[in-house]
């Protein structure tokens, strides 16, 4: 029988857990513990109902584009608890000098792909819709070296797109500013797209074209929140010996080709282990494997916080119809993203709500997250007014505060996680998993887990080896 230890409870860990119990249901000779330091599984993943309404502390869905967690959702019986979102309000907006903007049709991932309605809009100035449209001319660029997101996107658009759409739709996913994130990492398609077209614009209109006809929402959820998924996993994993949580793991080591997992002042001796923790935590855990540890504690990790507020029928008559806004860092307020839940999700409040989330924290404001909730509440309450003119009190407000929880992808960064890799090769019976790695969303953090557990389970000789593949849609904001 080969023991395999996880460290780390949240949907990675959670993943790797239920691809282990599934082949040990298929026969293969495996046992496994799930240890996670808090009291409850799911990491960011945490549902709350108020007042009628579905409250998502963290993720409150997935890219449909991405097929990991539906995937998994199927295989877990929730393929009925689907909910899309919907898409015919998807228009969102861009706070511009204290006014919103609409986002223009054909404005993807910040590509413009429709030209006629990028010219109408008041989104951006006539120097930027000149550079868009000189840009529909570029040949393919000289390949170079790793570039930040925003000499990637101002070489193509100019800073005004950088300022008012790349960066606060990369704060809302990374914490972080298009000048501090990989666009090799990040955005590694548009990369490949540009040295094959030289233009993202019609690069982007071409793919496009080729997917026209796809009905699908862009965002998908569950029908009673996020934590159903963590729910149906934990009801997949055994209770007791299975599972361990408020186990905090204290290190992690090789010794006469086992592993040692010290934790509640002990040790554990198991075949494999897998490291479902952030970075910097699976650096400390690690922290002997001095080459692996090094490389582990270079990937940042921004914090960032959630607020949802609740009103009644009246406010939600004034909120404008869409998914939300994104807010630059130029208009200096602290709010980052604003989504209109009841509208992108009208399953998740009554007709007589209306449900609002907002985004704070992240590199520029960490600061934040040591405000009381009295503070929050002010600064919140504040900003709406100004930017949508709501001035009743909320019904309720959750405030939930993430640290060090959001991966950054740097500058080289992919060059990063092949020398991890090199350095996990020469470590047979070790994995890692999470969002620090090829993907933060949670179907990355899905496919990162379940593939961790195939990879050992393969270094064991219990199943096949399956080529890994990679992530290469960016998740969004709103």
């Amino acid at each position: 029988m080969r023991r395999i230890a996880i460290v780390g409870g949240g949907i990675s860990g959670l993943s790797a857990a239920f691809e282990l119990e599934r082949q040990r249901r298929e026969g293969a000779p495996v046992e496994y513990v799930l240890f996670e330091s808090s009291s409850r599984f799911g990491g960011v993943i945490k549902t709350e109902r108020v007042d009628d309404c579905i409250v998502e502390a963290g993720a409150d869905s997935f890219l449909t584009e991405k097929p990991w967690a539906a995937d998994l959702c199927r295989e877990l019986g929730l393929e009925d608890q689907f909910i899309g979102s919907k898409d015919h309000q998807k228009t969102s907006f861009i706070l511009v000098n204290g006014r919103l903007r609409p986002i223009p049709d054909g404005l993807v991932f910040m590509i413009p792909t429709k030209l006629r309605a990028v010219f109408f809009s008041p989104l951006f100035s006539w120097r930027t819709k000149l550079k868009i449209l000189r840009e529909w001319f570029d040949p393919p660029p000289a390949a170079g070296a790793d570039a930040t997101v925003a000499d990637f996107i101002e070489r193509h658009y100019g800073p005004e797109m950088v300022e008012r759409v790349a960066d606060p739709l990369l704060a809302g996913i990374y914490g972080a500013s298009a000048r501090e994130l990989s666009v090799a990492a990040v955005l590694p398609r548009l990369v490949d797209m540009a040295g094959k077209y030289g233009s993202l614009g019609r690069a982007m209109a071409a793919m496009r074209a080729s997917i026209a006809g796809n009905q699908r929402p862009l965002f998908t959820s569950l029908r009673q929140g996020m934590e159903q998924m963590v729910d149906r996993l934990l009801a997949q994993i055994p209770a007791g010996a299975c599972r361990r949580p408020g186990t905090r793991v204290e290190a992690v080591g090789r010794e006469s080709l086992k592993w040692q997992v010290r934790n509640a002042g002990r040790t554990e001796e198991f075949d494999a282990v897998i490291v479902a923790t952030p970075a910097p935590g699976a650096a400390e855990l690690l922290k002997t494997i001095a080459p692996l540890a090094g490389e582990l504690c270079t990937i940042g990790y921004s914090s960032s916080m959630m607020a949802v507020l609740g009103w009644e029928e009246a406010v939600r008559r004034v909120i404008p119809g869409g998914f939300g806004f994104l807010v630059p860092r130029g208009e200096k307020l602290r709010i980052r993203a604003v989504t209109f839940v009841h509208n992108k999700f009208p399953e998740r409040a009554p007709p007589d709500r209306a449900l609002i989330r907002c985004f704070l924290g992240g590199s520029g404001d960490e600061a934040i997250l040591d405000s009381s909730e009295d503070e929050i509440r002010t600064l919140i309450c504040r900003e709406l007014e100004q930017m949508l003119g709501i001035a009743q009190k909320p019904l309720f407000l959750r405030i939930y505060r993430w640290k060090k929880v959001m991966a950054r992808y740097g500058l080289g960064h992919r060059a990063r996680i092949e020398r991890i890799n090199h350095h996990l090769r020469s470590l047979p019976g070790l994995a890692l998993a999470g969002n620090a790695y090829d993907g933060i969303g949670v179907p990355d953090c899905v496919r990162s887990g379940s593939g961790a557990a195939k990879r050992v389970l393969a270094e064991l000789a219990l199943v096949p080896a399956e080529p890994a593949c990679r992530s290469e849609f960016p998740e969004t904001a709103l």
